[in-house]
Parts: structure tokens; sequence; C-alpha cells
């Protein structure tokens, strides 16, 4: 029962990274890219 427990949180966690890295840009994402284009800005 320990290693089934064990196998199944391994599997929701690829699970959950495959999804994050397969889907197309988010607002965190975008708002991201906004605050660096602003520092670089900045620095210019």
């Amino acid at each position: 029962m320990k290693y089934f427990k064990i196998i199944i949180a391994l599997l929701a966690m690829i699970v959950f990274v495959v999804g994050l890295s397969s889907c197309k840009e988010g607002p965190l994402e975008s708002a991201g890219k906004k605050v660096d284009k602003a520092v670089e800005d900045i620095k210019n």
C-alpha cells in the first residue's frame, strides 16, 4: 500500500509538470515578460 501511494504521487507530479510545460503562455508569464522589459528599459 505504501508503494502504491508513492507511485500515484509520482504519476500526479509527472502529469502536472507535463501539463504546465505544454500549455500556452499564461497571464503570469505575460506579466513577467512585461516586468523584464520595464527593467531593461530602466537600465538603458
